[in-house]
């Protein structure tokens, strides 16, 4: 019996097949079960005997964001193969920004609960997270971070760009900017059906720096992707070579046990910061990294990233803060090309999956070459990072504003509030022509928080109302709890906290207040006193949204504010650590 290959060893080995056995009272039994089924699979002991790599599969009909994933699964296999380790792929929940209702962000905690669970409960000694789409890569991030074993990020790249009538196009920010001249009727039906066959020209996430994009530069700041593995387009070769060195890479970390809690260290948020900042990166960035970070029991400190925002402007030339995609910047050379300009700001020790530092990998990198679309220090984009903290009686607990993809001329203003009291009263009211509005005016949407919607959807990019759009107006200050999409532009506040739908002080605007903008003073006032303010809420008994049943309900009961990245308040770590930048 001792030679038995079921049997405990001495010292106990918990990898490969023997890990986290399924509790029948007797290990062995348990081991032995376990691979007689897998055997039915075809597999050998021999095969059986290596580092187990598990390989989170999101792909899905509803997701063309993720639509090359059984290429990616396929060369992520190779990978893992040629290291010497066997490839496990399972299944997770798949989450698409376009089909799931009421929001994406509303199923991303489901998601990260889903990947973290079955990280723990199957057997593997690294796991690679397949993801793109804008939650996709967060929720695994967060995931795997509560899981806290050997993982590495796996970008599934963006789409290509199209052309419409000799213009070159791109989801989304094109999607935008075409559906505005539609609704401002500066292009007919026939065009609008036209330019939709062509704005998304393959499989892949969103070809400009929306949150898909921004987060797979985050994942890539944070040391979580190969080198060079933010940029490249999901339909080209360098994305499956990426692919097979992250499958080879995850044997390497298993047998290295370099866990999660390695690289993603206080110095890797301070660094994916600096590139949020950097990038003029989506709005949504600082919420997921927010949550990422929280799993790690380290919060982000508002205050510290504005302060850093002053000092790292944007140097990226990308969609909406500039004018190029995400295939130019991957021929620009990519995440390296931005980091060389960066070195100087960045935390260079900081641990990377391939167990070399954030400094070391750019030495690797080389010395780069003339491009066009990351800009020097000197010649900026931007002078300022790309989002700006606001604060003010309106957003005791802050707000965000994306300031690169603002109008400078509505950064300072003053207006009379139009207020919506929630989605269905915007739909129904935005494009009447008796709506009393001007261009001088503040829009403000209540109840799209995190509870308000509930998931906290993207409908805080209000749209312009149409009497104005068919007056030619292109921008107009918009304020909201919500959030916004990375690809979207305008001088919109977004994720103000606390939210209307638990009280918050946007709850209480009034049609007719003013309300003054700042971004220069990093203020958002609403000009009433704080007796009347108070007097307001009184009356108004807020009551906050409950639900009966199912995943609504623990939604509900659970989901923090904008502040503590809209996570789960009993998945975040039990005990906050430090802040990030300490």
């Amino acid at each position: 019996m001792s030679n038995s290959p079921f049997e405990p060893t001495d010292p106990p080995d918990n990898s490969g097949m023997r890990k986290g056995l399924t509790s029948y009272g007797d290990q062995g039994f348990s081991l032995f079960l376990r691979k007689a089924f897998i055997k039915g699979a075809g597999f050998s002991d021999a095969a059986l005997d290596r580092p187990v790599v598990g390989i989170a599969n999101t792909g899905s009909a509803y997701n063309p964001c993720h639509g090359n994933a059984p290429q990616l699964i396929e060369a992520v296999k190779r990978g893992v193969m040629l290291a010497g380790g066997l490839p496990m792929d399972f299944p997770t929940i798949s989450v698409h920004e376009s089909f799931a209702a009421p929001t994406s962000m509303y199923l991303r905690n489901l998601m990260s609960m889903d990947t973290e669970e079955m990280v723990r409960a199957q057997p593997m000694d690294a796991v690679v997270l397949i993801g793109g789409c804008d939650k996709t890569v967060p929720a695994q991030l967060m995931g795997a971070a509560s899981a806290n074993i050997p993982s590495i990020q796996l970008i599934t790249g963006s789409m290509l760009t199209g052309s419409h009538r000799g213009e070159r196009v791109g989801a989304c920010t094109d999607c935008r900017r075409y559906w505005g001249k539609y609704r401002a009727e500066e292009v007919d039906a026939e065009e609008i059906a036209d330019v939709n066959n062509q704005l998304v020209a393959s499989v892949g996430t969103c070809s400009v720096m929306g949150t898909a994009s921004t987060m797979a530069c985050i994942a890539e700041a944070l040391g979580m992707t190969m080198p060079g593995g933010a940029s490249p387009p999901a339909v080209t070769a360098d994305r499956i070579r990426i692919a097979e060195q992250t499958g080879a890479q995850a044997v390497q970390m298993a047998r290295d046990k370099l866990t999660i809690d390695k690289v993603l260290t206080p110095d890797a948020f301070e660094n994916a910061m600096r590139v949020l900042l950097a990038i003029g990166g989506s709005t949504n960035g600082i919420v997921h990294l927010t949550a990422i970070a929280g799993r790690m029991g380290l919060e982000i400190d508002l205050a510290a990233l504005d302060r850093m925002g002053r000092e790292t402007p944007v140097l990226l030339d990308l969609k909406p803060s500039g004018q190029h995609y995400m295939e130019d910047f991957h021929h620009a050379g990519g995440m390296a090309t931005l980091l060389r300009e960066l070195k100087p700001l960045l935390k260079l020790d900081a641990m990377t999956v391939t167990g070399r530092t954030l400094g070391e990998e750019i030495e690797r990198s080389g010395p780069g070459f003339k491009q066009d679309v990351v800009r020097s220090a000197r010649n900026p984009i931007y002078p300022q990072g790309g989002i700006a903290v606001l604060r003010g009686n309106l957003a005791p607990g802050g707000a965000i504003i994306k300031q690169s993809a603002a109008d400078p001329k509505l950064m300072e203003h003053e207006g009379r509030a139009v207020v919506f009291e929630n989605i269905e009263d915007l739909v129904m009211r935005i494009d009447r022509d008796d709506l009393d509005v001007t261009a001088h005016d503040v829009l403000v949407l209540k109840n799209i928080g995190p509870k308000g919607a509930p998931g906290m959807p993207e409908a805080g990019y209000i749209p312009i109302p149409r009497k104005l759009a068919r007056a030619g107006v292109k921008d107009i200050v918009r304020i909201s709890d919500g959030r916004m999409s990375g690809t979207a532009a305008g001088t919109i506040v977004l994720h103000v906290t606390p939210e209307s739908a638990i009280g918050g002080p946007l709850a209480f605007v009034q049609n007719g207040d003013r309300i003054h903008l700042s971004v220069a003073n990093r203020e958002i006032a609403l000009l009433v006193s704080d007796e009347e303010l108070a007097r307001r809420a009184e009356a108004a008994q807020v009551v906050e949204p409950s639900a009966e049943r199912g995943y609504k309900k623990l939604f509900l009961q659970s989901v923090t504010q904008a502040d503590q990245g809209v996570d789960f308040d009993f998945l975040r770590a039990p005990k906050m650590v430090g802040k990030v930048p300490r």
